[in-house]
């Protein structure tokens, strides 16, 4: 029997791409959309879709009763480098929201929840390379630090009241179908684009930052398997670490000149460095290996020949 789906956020940079691939594995007709506003794309346009706010419990449980939901992928956020400029609406929207489907699934409205977390939970005193699974996490942004109290929501919420919720931290993501949105690693989207553009590209990190990052079509795979796999294999339920390819923009800069040789790349560090810095170079993805067999596809390489196939 199909889970039938409700995916708050619909319309965000994961959301799109999740909603899409979601339809086809369980069917249109099981996987309603949500934003808060109803926007002329493919997603609004492509199968059911309701006007929400994230912040409106009754009009959660109103839609989770009207179609039967069974699963919520609640995918409203506000990233890193927005939530920065408006810190009490970030935490409003990150927290409240998943009070909400927490609470649903406490009193058994629904079976399932998928919050997403962020390598954003660490922080400046996180060991940098092979961040581990359990570590210190003292996060410096408004947004890590929504996300690390929500890990233990989470956790509380599974421990407490048996929710079955699951998780994972994403690292920076890259994706040709939507633009950025507002996150730090938002870098290594905006370098596609301005590299097809203009041939140059001024990043707004300094040259050797090296983050965590991974292709889209890998984090909308990862998501999907977590929630595919049996209860009984997912031992973490705080947030799960994920990973695939780390890199600088020196790196991927010199990546992309193999397809474009004329692109150039300059440097003008902004208020993102800071954050940057603070967060991890290379993650540690045993246990999510280990519990429901996570594995990537796509390394530098091979996103940038598609990221540039996907955008030319």
């Amino acid at each position: 029997m199909n889970p039938k789906i409700l995916i708050i956020g619909a319309c965000g940079q994961i959301g799109t791409e999740l909603t899409v691939k979601l339809r086809k594995l369980y069917g249109t007709e099981n996987v309603i959309a949500s934003d808060i506003r109803k926007l002329n794309t493919d997603v609004v346009n492509s199968g059911p879709f309701e006007v929400i706010n994230a912040l409106d419990f009754n009009q959660i449980e109103h839609l989770v009763e009207v179609h039967h939901i069974t699963d919520i992928y609640l995918m409203a956020a506000l990233l890193s480098a927005t939530a920065e400029k408006n810190p009490a609406f970030a935490w409003d929207l990150n927290m409240n929201s998943l009070f909400h489907v927490l609470n649903l699934a406490k009193s058994k409205k629904i079976k399932k929840i998928f919050w997403p977390s962020s390598i954003a939970v660490f922080g400046p005193t996180t060991p940098k390379e092979n961040t581990p699974q359990y570590t210190i996490m003292e996060p410096s942004t408004v947004y890590g630090i929504s996300k690390q109290a929500g890990e233990r929501w989470c956790e509380y919420y599974h421990n407490i009241y048996g929710v079955d919720v699951r998780s994972i931290r994403y690292p920076g993501l890259i994706s040709w179908s939507t633009p950025p949105g507002g996150g730090t690693t938002d870098y290594a989207v905006d370098i596609f684009h301005k590299a097809i553009a203009d041939k140059k590209y001024e990043c707004f990190l300094s040259a050797e930052t090296k983050m965590p990052m991974m292709y889209m079509d890998d984090a909308i795979d990862a998501t999907i398997n977590i929630m595919k796999a049996p209860v009984e294999e997912i031992k973490i339920h705080s947030s799960y670490n994920l990973a695939a390819m780390s890199f600088t923009p020196t790196e991927i800069a010199a990546e992309i000149k193999k397809h474009i040789p004329e692109f150039e790349i300059t440097y003008n560090p902004d208020f993102r460095q800071k954050i940057a810095d603070s967060w991890p170079a290379s993650i540690d993805d045993s246990d999510a290996r280990k519990d429901w067999n996570w594995n990537y596809k796509f390394d530098l390489e091979s996103m940038t020949k598609d990221m540039l196939e996907h955008l030319s």
